[in-house]
């Protein structure tokens, strides 16, 4: 793609090295800062098996991949593995520290050499009680074909021998069995330290145990994990065999072509080679890549709650929203005005509420919703089945294409038919990734339409810790264009005309391009001419030239981008007037914000899209505009808020070296801080006032 536009593969390791940053600062709270550990981890997991494993798809196409991604895959393989090598060593060394501080906290992570002799008694006891029966040792010195390494799981490759080599060495494999068990045994307390093993070591400790029908003595054990191509080969088929189509092609995945084996540094060279060669891994040396002691380090994130509070973060509660009232209808406050929903700050619990008062309002006849990703015990889908069961017509996108989801959408899906719902998959050809519910309610004859619009999923337990907007409205010209969108995915060929909503794969594109263009217009006029955004991942290149363009004209940008950010600032003569950001804090950024000067009539817009070619292009995605002031006052303020963050905000130039924005003379800014205050003022502002707001609903046209 040349010098201008940066490698999107290569920005999001950047990214990922921003994680890297919060475990190692010191500021952060020390059980948090493992967590952070965790989420590098599990991302670099989700890395492989999704990027690198196209990248290598590709690398058989030569020059034809070369123009597809504007640079030669292999070359950029080369450049992950030496970026990934360098970060896991980062990676080693913070883990390292951790542990000395964790120390200094009276805590300690101990292994099968450490244990204290008085937690002998109680591992053994714990092993035979909860371990052993889940344990499943496989001797592949005795099977002709070596069993096929799950994805997401860890094993222990075991040697067994005897100190005086009377007998031949045997060999097993025992996957690690994490999905039933805690990774984590929190050992008894003795003399005010805390003690904490891996199930990975109480199994080490226990080999003895589970192989003393061999008599041996000496025992090895190392941690291997294999990461495996996450892509599924599918049609465009959107039917039932789709579903079925589906189900052979997840279970083809667990089998999928391994693309990293990670095995333990300490591993002897012999018994690698015996392991490469028994999983046919002679000729992928690219796919081997040494690690330390532990993997699937993604468990940290669940690491138990030890320790004074100081270690963790300080519990904050979600605020309420100064205008909803639970003692009153929450439909008819959106009647009232529209409602901008701040996630975590503000609770996720009135979407539910808003789908369980449809569930039983007389008045309403039906419910349509968009399901990307849900809870693992969703409050969402239980509201849904309530308000069929109470007669209403209930309709259900369920995208079976999210990825690492398709197997619990099925799931769902089959559960909300055996329910009554109508459930419906999307667009032949179309991720549906569009954020959005439609209720409508008939009084006296008329119809009423209420909406929520997202920029992130139905999902109670995400909103917790991702950091998205959610509106409700019940203004006619969004709510028609959103039951247009609806219509098209029940029926394709209702394409439908948008004027207000952005959608795509329709006109997305197009719109923000104009948008972009009226800048550029009044830019060269001498106008004042900017925009915001901010966003996940902006790596469009079409986009991309048309920044670089609006730039060379005089528009001021502001990027805050989390992800992958294929922009480069700063070059002189192209993008010296674009200025970029990227916020990682306590909570995920994840929404989804654009701003524009548009003259001095400033316009405002929440989407479900990133400015990358698949959400522009190959997705059914929203953006909708805000035109309550009020919201787009508290845009403007939380955009400001994110833009002066000088605590967590890094500055992305055009090397991507992850450097801090300077304080200088500044206050200090610590953004979702700041946000969280910002938000608790405006509620202590709004209970002294008291302001109460008149009914501005209209009726909507009846569908012909």
């Amino acid at each position: 793609m040349g010098k201008n536009i940066r490698n999107k593969e290569l920005s999001w390791l950047s990214f990922n090295a921003r994680l890297l940053q919060e475990a190692s600062d010191t500021t952060v709270p020390l059980i948090e800062r493992l967590k952070f550990l965790g989420i590098f981890s599990s991302n670099l997991d989700e890395f492989f098996r999704v990027r690198v494993a196209t990248l290598n798809r590709l690398v058989p196409m030569g020059q034809a991949a070369v123009k597809l991604i504007g640079a030669d895959p292999k070359d950029v393989l080369r450049e992950i593995e030496k970026v990934v090598l360098l970060q896991q060593a980062d990676f080693d060394e913070i883990y390292r520290r951790l542990l000395k501080e964790l120390e200094q906290h009276n805590i300690y992570i101990v292994d099968e050499k450490g244990l204290m002799s008085r937690h002998v008694e109680f591992v053994q006891d714990y092993f035979r009680e909860k371990v052993r029966p889940e344990l499943i040792p496989i001797m592949i010195d005795q099977v002709s074909e070596f069993p096929t390494l799950k994805d997401h799981s860890i094993y222990l490759a075991v040697r067994m021998s005897r100190r005086d080599g009377t007998k031949k060495p045997r060999y097993s494999v025992i996957q690690v069995p994490t999905h039933v068990i805690p990774r984590f045994l929190i050992l008894p307390e003795l003399d005010g330290r805390q003690y904490v093993m891996l199930l990975d070591d109480v199994i080490r400790f226990s080999l003895d145990s589970i192989f003393s029908i061999f008599n041996f003595d000496d025992y090895e054990a190392y941690t291997i994990k294999v990461t495996r191509d996450a892509e599924l080969d599918l049609d465009s088929d959107l039917t039932e065999s789709f579903i079925r189509k589906m189900s052979k092609g997840l279970k083809q995945r667990k089998q999928g072509h391994p693309i990293r084996f990670i095995y333990d540094l300490e591993i002897p060279d012999k018994f690698l080679r015996f392991l490469s060669k028994r999983m046919e891994l002679k000729g992928r040396e690219s796919t081997l890549i040494p690690g330390a002691r532990y993997h699937n380090f993604k468990d940290f994130m669940r690491f138990p709650r030890i320790g004074p509070d100081s270690l963790h973060y300080e519990p904050i509660s979600p605020l309420p929203h100064p205008a909803i009232d639970r003692s009153r209808s929450l439909l008819q406050t959106i009647e009232e005005q529209d409602l901008l929903l701040h996630y975590p700050y503000q609770s996720f619990d009135y979407v539910i509420d808003f789908l369980r008062e449809a569930s039983i309002d007389p008045k309403v006849t039906s419910i349509k919703i968009t399901l990307y990703r849900v809870a693992k015990n969703s409050q969402i889908i239980n509201a849904l089945i309530n308000a069929a069961k109470n007669g209403k017509t209930v309709k259900v996108i369920v995208e079976l294409q999210a990825r690492f989801d398709e197997e619990a959408n099925i799931f769902w899906s089959d559960r909300l038919r055996e329910e009554g719902v109508k459930v419906l998959h999307g667009v032949p050809g179309l991720k549906v990734h569009a954020k959005m519910i439609l209720v409508t309610r008939k009084i006296k004859g008329r119809k009423y339409i209420y909406a929520n619009v997202s920029t992130g999923n139905y999902n109670e337990a995400t909103a917790r810790i991702y950091s998205d907007h959610s509106m409700f409205t019940s203004d006619r010209f969004i709510t028609a264009e959103l039951n247009k969108v609806f219509d098209f995915m029940e029926n394709n060929y209702k394409r439908g005309a948008y004027r207000k909503l952005f959608v795509s794969p329709f006109n997305t594109r197009q719109r923000f391009e104009k948008l972009i263009n009226e800048e550029i217009k009044n830019a060269q006029k001498g106008n004042e001419a900017w925009i915001i955004i901010k966003i996940n991942n902006l790596t469009d290149p079409r986009m991309i030239r048309k920044l670089y363009q609006a730039s060379k004209a005089g528009v001021k940008i502001r990027l805050m981008v989390r992800g992958m950010f294929s922009v480069v600032p700063g070059q002189s003569g192209l993008s010296e007037n674009i200025k970029a950001s990227g916020l990682i804090d306590r909570y995920l950024e994840h929404t989804r914000l654009f701003a524009f000067c548009h003259g001095g009539e400033e316009r405002f817009f929440m989407s479900s899209a990133d400015w990358m070619p698949r959400n522009l292009d190959s997705r059914v995605e929203i953006t909708t505009p805000i035109w309550d002031e009020n919201i787009r006052q508290e845009l403007r303020d939380f955009l400001d808020i994110h833009w002066r963050d000088n605590v967590k905000a890094r500055i992305l130039g055009e090397h991507l070296r992850n450097r801090y924005r300077a304080k200088g003379e500044d206050d200090e800014v610590r953004a979702q801080d700041a946000v969280y205050q910002y938000l608790r003022e405006k509620l202590a502002e709004s209970k002294s006032n008291g302001i109460k707001v008149q009914s501005v609903l209209e009726p909507v046209e009846e569908e012909s």
